[in-house]
Parts: C-alpha cells; structure tokens; sequence
C-alpha cells in the first residue's frame, strides 16, 4: 500500500471513529510506527488535517473545530503515480510552449499535485530540469489579448480587434466572432467570421494589437465547415485545394522526412532509386514553398508548374542579393 492509499485509509478510520489507536492504524495500516509517525506528520503538515492526540481516548481523532485559514483537503486517489507525473509533465510543457499563459489558472491544481507528489520518490523539480522544449519560433503575445479571444471563443461572444497585416504593413479594426483556437508550429492562430469581410478567416494571435470583449453573441459557424475548409489545404494558409504539388526528396534527406506527416491527405511513395515522392494539396503556396526551400538542395518540385515557376522566381531572386 503506498503513501497515498494509507493516507485515505487513515482518514476513513479517523471519520468513522471517535479516536482510533495507534496500535489499530499500524494494524489496519502494515506500517511501522516510524511511517505511521510520517504518514500522520504529512497530513497535517501538508494536507493541513486537524489530527490531534486525544490523550483520555487514547488515540488520534479529527479537531471537530476548524483552524482558521486552514482548509483540510484530501488528495484525489484516482490519480496514481504515471497520471500525476503526466500531469506536472503537460503543466510544464505548457509554461515552455507559452510562458505564463495559463500559469495563474494551473497554479491551484499544481499545487496540490506538488503536495501528493512530496510523498514520492520523484520530486516535481526534476521534472522542470529533465524536459526542454526550444521553441526557435515562437513569437511574443500579449497575455491580456490571448485571454480575451481564449473567453471569447468559449462563451462564444463577438469580439473587436485591431489587427495588423505585416504584408501590407497596414492595421484595421473589425469584429469578429471567433470560431477556434490553433495551436500550429510554436504559435496560436484564431480561426473566426470576419464580420468586416464576411468570411471565415485566420489570424495570428500575436498580430493583434487590441482585443476587447462584445456582449454581442457569436456568429456561429460550424465546426464541421470550418475543419473542411481550413484543413483542406496545406499549413496555416488553409482552404479549398486548388493545385497539388508532387515533390521529390533525394534519398538522404528521405530519412528525416518520411515519417513527417506535411497534410492529413498527402500521398507519398518511394521510388526505386530511394526518391521519396510526396503529393500535398494546397490553396496557397507561400507556406510550402518555405518548406521546400528548407529541403534544398535535395528537392525538386515536379509539378505544377506554377509552383515550380514560383521557387525559380525566388530563387534567382536570393541569388541576386549576393550578386556583387
């Protein structure tokens, strides 16, 4: 029986009992009276369980008269030793993916699986210095923001925003009604219904300047349309696929991509000289075509030549910078 077990079984004795002895806890219990000592010292050192010694009943029972500012709780069983790790793993994967994000919301809970975990071998720290996660693109958000389209998307009210469009180098203000949150290659996304443009859209969370919070209900999309038409194409850049790019990657640089999955409608194959040969439906092309240049120069764009055209164009372009 583990720490956790004895700790409810010991609790269960004591809720039922005026006062139990020590002799029936180390009986009941499989303990020595060091651990029992240990056992009891932690449930009221870190669960703040008013135990006290009744010296007339010769045993321990519960003060029936609160401390106050002490609130006694018991940790949740259900959780053995793998969950709570996967816990206290997900939480710190989720501080390294964005910084302070949720931290206010898990603190509560991370704090009482810390005090569950203080009973294990593992101690929660070693979790902190034993993952790493490097997120080499991420960009900075606004918390604020974040948290205002996050309580929008879930109480599905309308939102307006300022949003500024780096490729025009321009901001505008809308309303929108947002639909769903992405979380796509270190950064969040909002898919949503523009009402400026009365369509669905995309936009990077860290592109928006301002967000403030509308009484006004959300325009419902379905969630069932908005997958069909944002997944349908390639990357962030989503849509109804227009062209199908087929691509060859030399053998080598095969090996790292093969187990890659670059669209959930890809179709890939290899070839008898070791090519690996991928076909990626696309609506726009300017986030695979930096993925293809990222395989160079073991890659060749086979078709369409609109494609092919296009990487040629940017190509001669980025030759011509280090043209003297």
């Amino acid at each position: 029986m583990d720490r956790l077990e004895r700790i409810h079984l010991i609790d269960q004795l004591l809720s039922s009992n005026r006062a139990v002895s020590t002799a029936r806890l180390r009986e009941e219990l499989v303990v020595s009276l060091s651990t029992l000592k240990r056992d009891l010292d932690y449930m009221k050192d870190r669960l703040n369980a008013p135990i006290v010694w009744d010296r007339d009943a010769d045993g321990y029972r519960f003060d029936r008269t609160p401390a106050a500012g002490r609130r006694y709780e018991l940790p949740g069983l259900w959780f053995n030793d793998s969950e709570m790790h996967a816990l206290l793993t997900m939480q710190q994967l989720l501080e390294d993916v964005q910084p302070g994000l949720l931290g206010p919301h898990l603190q509560p809970l991370r704090s009482k699986l810390e005090a569950i975990m203080a009973s294990m071998d593992d101690l929660p720290e070693e979790i902190g210095k034993r993952i790493r996660i490097l997120a080499a693109r991420r960009r900075h958000m606004p918390i604020e923001h974040f948290q205002t389209i996050a309580s929008a998307t879930i109480k599905r009210r309308q939102v307006q925003i300022v949003h500024f469009n780096r490729a025009k180098d321009e901001r505008t203000t809308r309303v929108i009604s947002p639909q769903q949150l992405v979380y796509y290659r270190d950064n969040w996304y909002l898919d949503c219904w523009c009402h400026l443009r009365e369509a669905i859209r995309t936009f990077s969370v860290d592109a928006i300047e301002s967000a403030d919070l509308l009484n006004t209900p959300a325009q419902e999309v379905s969630l069932d349309t908005m997958r069909e038409m944002l997944s349908a194409g390639y990357g962030i850049f989503a849509g109804q696929p227009t062209e199908v790019a087929k691509i060859r990657v030399g053998p080598v640089r095969a090996r790292w991509i093969k187990p890659t999955t670059w669209h959930a409608a890809q179709k890939s194959s290899v070839d008898g000289a070791g090519n690996y040969l991928l076909e990626i439906p696309y609506s726009d092309d300017r986030e695979l075509l930096s993925e293809i240049l990222g395989l160079l120069p073991d890659v060749e764009v086979i078709e369409p030549a609109s494609l092919r055209e296009r990487l040629r164009a940017v190509l001669s372009q980025s030759s011509g910078m280090f043209t003297n």
